[in-house]
């Protein structure tokens, strides 16, 4: 009988709980502006012009949710977190929404009671090392000091990827992207592992990018995405299907210049549901039907964004490889709007 009543007891504090998160459009709707939290400094990624202005790959997808949900991408509030404060920051209310570089694993997905809207960048843990220290692989790395940042998945995959080879390793505790950088510049560490798309975005803001190198192993998967707090299935839903108009627009041929003409003019049925010129759709997430329209002119389709942001032609230098639609031999692919 007291297990029964207990677990009565925590049914109903678990309702009540999920009620009470249950109500994030209808915050952000009253309070007029999206609160988004994203990493402090990682160029291309997220960062700050010198007049506070924040751009980025996933500054793009803050934005399209806010034109989304507000009708207008700079009703944004962006909010610096680290890796250490980015998941108490979601939990508590602060933020809306998590658009930080984060990895969907199983334990943040079961225990940290979050949810992932999707994946938005497919990566891979790698090394970079100046380029007069002579190493070209990861497996010449035995014996070094490695800049790694706490309270990440990094931490956990560079232990296992030593050990795996029978390698030994002195770990160099770092907080932030910024910190590691100078580490890193100052020889405090021979290598500096992250995520090869963060690799890439410090290595461009250095003075010499020539002289360094990002190591061929690529020792983990790392599929980045945005995340909401568990439980509120309704908000859950505006992310992820706002990201999936992003990815469906570059398949379907959408862009920022040409989704009015497309919305008044494309003969094809699911692009009239994707912008809401057919169907209901929006009506079932709380939202106008036009709303995947207002994302997308936003900033642009995936591929715009991922062009104007990270792409090959930006100091980032980033090719779209496991990024790429899935018709052109990549992972992208939006669920049918229907």
């Amino acid at each position: 009988m007291t297990k029964t009543v207990f677990f009565g007891t925590l049914t109903v504090a678990g309702l009540a709980a999920g009620l009470a998160s249950a109500a994030t459009l209808d915050d952000v709707k009253a309070r007029g502006e999206l609160n988004c939290g994203v990493n402090p400094g990682l160029v291309g990624f997220a960062a700050p012009d010198a007049s506070g202005n924040w751009t980025g790959f996933d500054v793009s997808l803050c934005r399209a949710v806010a034109a989304a949900v507000l009708g207008d991408p700079q009703k944004v509030r962006f909010v610096p977190t680290t890796a250490e404060t980015r998941f108490t920051a979601l939990a508590s209310g602060e933020i809306d929404l998590l658009a930080r570089n984060t990895t969907w694993t199983f334990s943040r997905d079961t225990d940290l009671s979050m949810d992932f809207a999707g994946v938005n960048y497919y990566d891979g843990q790698g090394f970079m090392v100046r380029q007069d220290l002579g190493v070209t692989s990861a497996k010449e790395l035995d014996g070094a000091t490695v800049c790694i940042q706490t309270g990440t998945t990094t931490e956990l995959n560079l232990a296992d990827y030593f050990t795996a080879n029978g390698m030994t390793y002195t770990p160099v505790a770092i907080q932030s992207n910024a910190e590691g950088e100078q580490q890193y510049l100052a020889g405090g560490c021979d290598a500096y592992t992250t995520d090869i798309s963060g690799l890439a975005s410090t290595r461009a803001a250095f003075a010499d990018p020539e002289n360094h190198v990002i190591l061929p192993e690529v020792i983990s998967k790392e599929p980045l995405g945005p995340a909401v707090r568990h439980g509120d299935n309704q908000w859950g839903d505006i992310v992820r299907w706002t990201l999936n108009a992003l990815v469906a627009a570059e398949e379907y041929g959408v862009t920022a210049a040409n989704v009015e003409d497309m919305a008044a003019n494309s003969p094809n049925p699911e692009i009239k549901r994707l912008l809401g010129t057919e169907g209901e759709l929006g009506a079932m997430t709380g939202l106008p039907n036009d709303w995947a329209k207002h994302a997308i002119a936003a900033g642009g389709n995936y591929g715009e964004i991922f062009s104007a942001t990270i792409g090959e032609e930006t100091p980032i230098g980033l090719a779209r490889g496991l990024n790429a639609q899935w018709t052109q031999g990549g992972l992208l692919y939006a669920q049918p709007f229907r």
